[in-house]
């Protein structure tokens, strides 16, 4: 087996997931089962995990960590999109805990076969799911200046887009598609101006962030599950949600703040304000990892750990 990608922020998820013996969990971004394996380790003979991962790769590497958690687990080559019709199909009206781990696995970004990577010589692909049809190859070979512009500002943050993807187009035009990743990388480096690209970590890297967002609607896909997550949590039930840049944290702190403006009953007693969909918030702030889990896994430094409750809707007499 090829080596097992590490988990972030164990402890934090299994605390704020609350795991109990009996109760069932959804991992709903599976990759290497690092996660998983904690909570399918808490778990009896009553509990059970649903994981879920569009990456075929993922879910079988996962089969083989989960191994020993037999009869505890139904693993899934499925997006977490579909999460409220897989949850149906599996004849759970309701369940006690759902994971989301967002962002691509080190795995991912290590194999050659995925075209991830802006410093090798590999061709651009960037596909979490390789059923999508549409890589990064075909987004940079080709759209129009002004859609690539708009993907590397909005996906990226990259305030020298404008330049990038001019250079883009203008070396297609003359040398023909873009074949690997550090051909591009390449490319946007001459973008940038020299001064800028002093600082901030590879000059490509918030480029690359925009197409790889861009291939696989990964903003699009957590505006889409998390009302699902919100629709099949059990009252009381936990959501526990990874971000790993701004604009993947920004989505999830606006859905659950909304989401707990609608609630007014205060955390130390039952709620009785009967809504739907209401969570109470159990991380004001987002949670980072410690200093040691960051010497000992530096992928960890940039996780922002966000949880909430669904409220216990129980209306007293009278109330």
């Amino acid at each position: 087996m090829v080596e097992q990608h590490i988990p972030v922020m164990v402890e934090e998820v299994l605390f704020y997931l609350n795991c109990q013996e009996s109760g069932v969990y959804v991992d709903a971004t599976l990759g290497d089962g690092g996660h998983a394996a904690a909570i399918c380790g808490k778990l009896g003979p009553a509990g059970l995990l649903i994981g879920l991962d569009w990456d075929g790769a993922a879910t079988r590497r996962a089969a083989e960590r989960l191994a020993e958690f037999e009869g505890r687990h139904i693993l899934l080559q499925r997006s977490y999109t579909e999460l409220g019709a897989i949850l149906e199909e599996q004849n759970l009206s309701r369940v006690d805990g759902i994971l989301l781990d967002l962002g691509v696995s080190t795995l991912q970004l290590g194999d050659p076969e995925r075209g991830f990577s802006y410093q090798r010589d590999e061709q651009l692909d960037m596909r979490m799911d390789r059923r999508l049809r549409t890589g990064a190859a075909e987004l940079v070979n080709g759209l129009p200046r002004a859609e690539l512009s708009r993907i590397i500002f909005r996906y990226g943050e990259e305030r020298w887009a404008r330049r990038i993807a001019a250079q883009i187009v203008a070396y297609r035009e003359k040398k023909g598609p873009f074949r690997s990743g550090s051909e591009l990388a390449g490319v946007v480096k001459k973008a940038i101006p020299a001064a800028a690209r002093r600082k901030g970590g590879h000059p490509a890297r918030r480029t690359f962030q925009a197409l790889r967002i861009a291939v696989n609607r990964e903003l699009d896909n957590i505006s889409s599950v998390l009302p699902q997550a919100v629709k099949y949590l059990q009252p009381g039930g936990r959501l526990c949600v990874i971000a790993y840049h701004s604009l993947e944290d920004r989505v999830v702190k606006r859905f659950l703040r909304e989401q707990s403006r609608r609630c007014s009953c205060p955390p130390a007693v039952p709620c009785t304000c009967g809504g739907d969909g209401e969570l109470l918030l159990l991380t004001r702030k987002a949670i980072r990892p410690s200093e040691e889990e960051v010497a000992h896994n530096f992928r960890a430094r940039s996780a922002l750990l966000r949880a909430a409750e669904r409220c216990v809707l129980r209306r007293e007499e009278g109330a």
